[in-house]
Order: structure tokens, then C-alpha cells, then sequence
């Protein structure tokens, strides 16, 4: 796929982040994609469903599965605004998911190359291609504004400096 579809891919998964935002949860998006066409979306909801593995890759890909039938989703690429954990990172090759695309990277927690290189693995019998900073700018300001906001809100108005 081309930069162009990336980055219109993209920009559907930070909609879903801005989704997750809204609901007070840390704004991470993600959407799959099999023959150029949107299959699954999610947004992280761990506090909101009250699951620690409710992030949004883990969303989009049960909802994929589920409405394919199929626990492998091959030729599909997964776009998300943040670069995989590892728990998502073993789900994406667990079902075979041709294709990662994200945003910005995790150097905290990042299992495509920043922290962990889970993705890339030469033990595993399934590496997805990897596509990394597509939108890393609006992607990366999201979550920054996000947790500065959320900073500001635990200093409380009488603590600010």
C-alpha cells in the first residue's frame, strides 16, 4: 500500500483515539484493513470495560475475528496510533495479521523496535511487515496532550506552579 492509504488509514484509527480520549481512557486507536476496505475498529477501554487487555488493537482484532469467522486474519493490515505493547504484539502474530502500520513509537513499552523487537522475532513462524511513524505527529501530540492534561488535573487548581 501506498503512503496515501497509510495515512488515510491512519487517520480513521487516531478518529478512534480521539474516541478513547472522550471517554477518559488513553488515546490509542486502531482499525484493520483487508482489500482496502476498514473490517474492525476499536479504541482502548480498559476502564471503561474494566479489562486490562481492552486495548484497541485486542478490540479490533476480536471484532475482525468475529465477524469473519476466522481466529486468522491473513492479508489484513492492522493501522494504530501507537506503536504495539507486548500483549498486542503476540496477538497480531497469533493471527497472523499480514501487516503493522503505527503511529508513534513507545520507547516505554514498544514491541516493534523501540523497546521490544517481538514483532520482528526471527522465532516466531509469523513476522508481520512493519511500517512505524506514518502520522507520528498528530499521534504522538494526542497522547502528549493527553497525559499533560491529566497531570494538570491531579496537581489540582491549588497546586499549580
Amino acid at each position: 500500500m501506498g503512503i496515501a492509504t497509510d495515512q488515510h488509514f491512519m487517520q480513521h484509527a487516531l478518529e478512534m483515539a480521539q474516541r478513547a480520549t472522550d471517554q477518559g481512557e488513553v488515546p490509542v486507536g486502531a482499525v484493520l484493513v483487508k482489500a482496502n476496505t476498514i473490517i474492525a475498529e476499536g479504541w482502548n477501554q480498559p476502564i471503561s470495560l474494566h479489562d486490562p487487555s481492552a486495548h484497541a488493537e485486542m478490540l479490533a482484532i476480536r471484532n475482525a475475528a468475529q465477524q469473519l469467522g476466522n481466529y486468522r486474519l491473513p492479508h489484513t493490515t492492522l493501522y494504530v496510533t501507537l506503536e504495539p505493547c507486548p500483549m498486542c504484539a503476540g496477538l497480531i502474530i497469533h493471527s497472523r495479521i499480514q501487516r503493522v502500520v503505527f503511529g508513534a513509537y513507545d520507547p516505554k513499552t514498544g514491541a516493534a523496535g523501540s523497546c521490544f523487537s517481538l514483532l520482528q522475532d526471527a522465532r516466531h513462524n509469523h513476522r508481520p511487515e512493519l511500517q512505524g511513524g506514518v502520522l507520528q505527529e498528530p499521534c504522538s501530540t494526542l497522547l502528549k496532550t493527553f497525559f499533560k492534561q491529566r497531570r494538570q488535573l491531579l496537581k489540582g487548581p491549588l497546586n499549580k506552579s
